[in-house]
């Protein structure tokens, strides 16, 4: 593995680009050394969305256990919010608020590339809830979006930009998002 040609997945999510901060998200990536091999926007399906988010259970029950503890750290009753305490179903009705909300306005797709990209992108985004990133990242800088807001609201939390995790997840999101058209680049930059 070439560590100076890692490439993730990241895209700029509808508030991101409603917010006008396409150009200063990608900037942040471009300062940090990374390079934009591929870069698209779309308006995605609601297919593709729900396509992109797990769909199994467990990872479903997560989000609805997330959602409880957000409910529970703020006296909030969920039973009395959302017509049940079940984690699962929970789960499933923020998983139905994430694809509203990826689907509500046109997205930027792109892979980043350079050393330990995944990493490296991740620590510039911030943490993904907003109101805890740190000054200095991205959501940190542009968002203060909270899940008690959100929940209260029952949507999804809008917290700009979506990264991989890791190098694996960022391989599967790159084929889901970009197939196999030839949209990835290779291309030295002057200061390479």
């Amino acid at each position: 593995m070439n560590f100076k040609k890692e490439k993730t997945y990241v895209m700029i999510k509808p508030d991101g680009v409603r917010k006008s901060l396409i150009g200063d998200i990608i900037a942040r990536f471009e300062q940090r050394d990374l390079k934009i091999v591929a870069l698209e926007m779309f308006m995605p399906t609601t297919k593709q969305i729900d396509d992109h988010y797990p769909k199994d259970e467990a990872w479903i029950a997560r989000l609805g256990q997330k959602t409880l503890s957000t409910y529970e750290k703020y006296g909030v009753d969920a039973n009395k919010e959302l017509g049940t305490d079940n984690d699962l179903e929970i789960g499933k009705m923020v998983r139905a608020w994430l694809v509203d909300y990826m689907t509500s306005a046109p997205l930027v797709r792109m892979v980043v590339e350079g050393i330990h990209a995944v990493d490296m992108v991740r620590k510039i985004c911030g943490v993904t809830i907003p109101n805890f990133a740190d000054m200095g990242t991205i959501r940190g800088d542009y968002s203060s979006d909270s899940p008690a807001v959100a929940n209260s609201e029952k949507r999804a939390v809008m917290n700009l930009v979506h990264a991989s995790e890791t190098p694996q997840e960022a391989k599967h999101e790159i084929k889901h998002w970009f197939g196999d058209r030839e949209a990835i680049f290779e291309y030295e930059r002057f200061a390479d």
